[in-house]
């Protein structure tokens, strides 16, 4: 994609969210701080504290012990068999790595050295519960060769997650002068594998990575040699997406670590992880503070963390979210109409009819769909979404509501909040749009603009700032403009009889610096975002309890600041049936075990480039049913015979297709329970495990997709007891096991899906 006008710069820290604690009072809490409750509402914390005058401070908790060296390194261990296993390498090649750093404008990173004479310990504050330990450490005199700058580094382990350190890092200005900070770091690591398994490189660790950087860009890889990506978290991306889950996981077969922050809303900032010059792979939490400290004022980061943990990226993330939940981040239940398998009428491409929609309700009828969706282009543009007069009009779209509610099928509408057309031309996407009558069509500004030029988003030059595809944005943080989506999420719902929306391309915000809208901060429109997908998914869950809004980040991770306004994740345009899997598994983590997660078409399973575009000739139905996904198809039927050559529903595919929908319709694993048992990257072949009506199924896939596998397969979850072991896709039995020796002699090409049940 073309790059954007907003700055490509690597990230920024404005002045008012911030934990922004800007103040002149000593000694003044930071940001994200709660005051400490009364000791009738405190129990006993089990977290030990031993302060070690000549360092470090260990913090020890049920399953984990935590290290503070001098340096603000905070160094994780797994407690586990009577091991304290950890990847953590604070000093390598008789380097030592400090835990953060601050540099000031035009100096070199400031210097501290923690005071550990002077260690205060008390109760947590109750960021994460009652139960737990505060540790507050300052530094011994003022950092940066005498610059004027005392740090000042918060602690906070609780019982309920002993396998997480949260910290919060303070600078005060002790100085006589003004201090311009720039660039602030914390949670610096440098892990190395080898500390677990001599025999493996420093840098061989399986790896996630939440940001939303670039369309269809892995976020599990094995780390490799060379590796490096900048996950800018917040911002827009180079590539035009952005948002992200803040947390980046590496891990091995013993034991892994996590990074950082635990803010309920999106901030901008960065969490880099790349190979060093010695191997070992280095990771930290940056941030662009942009703030002037004078005399006696103070700066507070964000709360960061580190997580220790065996198991692969599930573990953290799961963590995570039951974190964020302690600060009233909710993730709303799914409906029954979540886990209906869905048909998309995405197959007929940008330039669906009236006629195609309707043709296809007798096949989806007889496959046994439930529901459809109206997919991309119905619209004449973007920020009125109002029929496009060339191919639907609204008594057109009242007409395919209706026929499809008479014939027993619910309907989604593709539509996509806070993008607006401004007059100048979007990248088009398939050449439906790319003809001179499409240009044509996008030089008309949006109604809502013309009427309301107000709301935009303008960039540091006063221009509209772009999204995805070279739209421009309306701005969130506006009540009016919240107030103009739900009126819009009424009209899909309540008037014209839709029964739930795919929200797509839906990414993050630019910075917004239009004056008019007088932001404490230009993230304010960043971390805005949220209040209208909550006003979008409010109200259609009052308009219509049992519908489905679905969010689509588009090839790339989600963003904390709409996640918990949905209730049905997608896997986003997944480029193959590895990350169907790995993405079902990551929302699985963050929403739940019984979360509702669409597999998208399974016709993107399988793709390969052609030119500019892909050709889309999946049927792995197994990565999506096996893992207790919903299931999703965008066939194109009766054949039109031009243009849909590649997702047209032959006999010899139809044959098929019947035969998944009706094992995903009788068995519905996307109800059941998701568990992680098995550890990706080191557990082979790759597993997963469901548990749902007393029973376990269990899926397995090859290392090489083409190769038969041949071997033993471990069910784990199992009790004592005989089980009957059946493949439920090729309805055979395969006898019996015992619970407490639960492994199978196996040989299967590409997948192995089990139902194992009680004798």
């Amino acid at each position: 994609m073309s790059p954007r006008s907003e700055p490509r710069r690597l990230l920024h820290w404005r002045t008012a969210l911030l934990f922004l604690a800007l103040t002149a009072v000593v000694g003044a809490p930071g940001c994200g701080e709660r005051p400490t409750p009364p000791a009738s509402q405190s129990r006993v914390s089990n977290v030990e504290v031993s302060v070690n005058k000549s360092g470090p401070v260990v913090i020890r908790t049920a399953a984990a012990e935590f290290e503070v060296l001098a340096s603000g390194y905070v160094r994780a261990f797994l407690i586990r068999d009577g091991k304290r296993l950890t990847l953590d390498e604070p000093e390598a090649m008789g380097k030592a790595l400090p835990g953060d750093s601050l540099t000031t404008v035009g100096k070199e990173p400031d210097v501290f050295t923690l005071d550990f004479e002077n260690v205060k310990v008390s109760d947590a504050r109750g960021k994460l519960g009652t139960r737990g330990k505060r540790i507050e450490i300052t530094t011994k005199g003022a950092g940066g060769a005498g610059r004027g700058v005392e740090k000042n580094v918060a602690l906070e382990i609780y019982d309920q997650f002993p396998n997480l350190a949260l910290t919060s890092v303070t600078y005060k200005n002790v100085g006589a002068g003004s201090i311009r900070l720039e660039r602030v770091v914390s949670q610096q690591h440098r892990f190395s594998a080898s500390l677990v398994d001599p025999q493996a490189p420093p840098y061989r660790l399986w790896s996630f990575h939440g940001s939303s950087y670039e369309w269809g860009k892995d976020e599990v890889v094995e780390i490799t040699s060379g590796f490096s990506r900048p996950n800018v978290m917040g911002a827009i991306s180079p590539s035009g997406g952005g948002g992200g889950i803040p947390v980046v996981a590496l891990w091995t077969a013993t034991v892994g670590e996590a990074i950082g922050h635990l803010e309920p809303s999106p901030l901008v900032v960065s969490i880099p992880v790349k190979v060093g010059k010695t191997g070992r792979v280095l990771a930290s939490l940056d941030f662009n503070a942009e703030t002037t400290l004078r005399p006696g004022e103070t700066f507070t980061g964000p709360w960061s963390f580190v997580a220790v943990y065996r198991g692969d990226f599930y573990e953290p993330l799961s963590t995570y979210s039951r974190a964020l939940a302690r600060q009233g981040w909710k993730i709303p239940s799914p409906t029954n109409a979540d886990y209906a398998a869905n048909w998309c009428g995405w197959g007929y491409r940008s330039d669906v009819t009236v006629a195609q929609m309707l043709g296809t309700i007798p096949k989806l009828k007889e496959l046994g769909f439930k529901w459809a969706t109206l997919d991309y282009r119905w619209f004449n543009n973007f920020g009125d979404w109002e029929p496009r007069p060339e191919t639907f009009t609204r008594e057109s779209i009242k007409k395919i509501v209706d026929e499809y509610h008479q014939q027993g099928i619910k309907l989604q509408l593709w539509w996509l909040p806070l993008a607006v057309s401004d007059g100048q031309p979007w990248e088009p996407i398939g050449p439906e749009e790319r003809t001179a009558a499409a240009r044509e069509q996008q030089k008309n500004p949006a109604t809502v603009l013309k009427e309301h030029p107000g709301w935009l988003i303008l960039d540091r030059n006063g221009k509209p700032a772009r999204l995805f595809l070279n739209r421009a944005a309306l701005c969130p943080a506006l009540p009016e403009v919240q107030d103009y989506y739900q009126k819009l999420t009424e009209k899909f719902i309540r008037d014209w009889d839709f029964d739930g929306h795919k929200l797509d391309m839906s990414f993050t915000m630019p910075a917004c610096y239009n004056p008019g809208h007088h932001h404490k901060s230009p993230d304010e429109s960043i971390r805005a975002m949220g209040d209208v997908f909550k006003a979008i998914f409010d109200t259609t869950r009052r308009l219509k309890p049992d519908s489905v809004t679905q969010v689509c980040p588009c090839g790339t991770a989600p963003n904390i600041a709409w996640l918990p306004y949905m209730d049905q994740a997608v896997t986003a345009d997944p480029v193959g049936a590895v990350q169907v899997r790995r993405r079902i598994k990551m929302y699985k983590a963050l929403l739940g075990p019984h979360a509702a997660v669409y597999g998208d078409h399974v016709e993107l399973s399988e793709m390969h480039r052609n030119g500019k575009e892909y050709r889309e000739t999946g049927k792995d139905f197994a990565s999506t049913v096996g893992l207790g996904g919903v299931l999703g198809t965008k066939f194109t039927w009766p054949d039109y015979g031009f243009g849909f050559k590649d997702v047209y529903l032959t006999p010899e595919k139809e044959a098929n297709w019947k035969k998944w929908i009706g094992t995903y319709n009788s068995k519905m694993l996307s109800r059941g329970a998701f568990l992680n048992l098995y550890t990706l990257g080191y557990d082979v072949p790759e597993g997963y495990a469901i548990e749902k009506d007393g029973k376990m199924y269990y899926a397995f896939f090859s290392p090489e997709p083409e190769k038969p596998w041949k071997g033993e397969v471990e069910l784990r979850g199992l009790q004592a007891g005989k089980y009957r072991v059946l493949d439920y896709d090729n309805g055979k039995d395969l006898g019996t096991i015992d619970g407490s020796a639960s492994k199978l002699r196996a040989e299967f090409a590409h997948h192995l899906l089990l139902e194992v049940s009680r004798q």
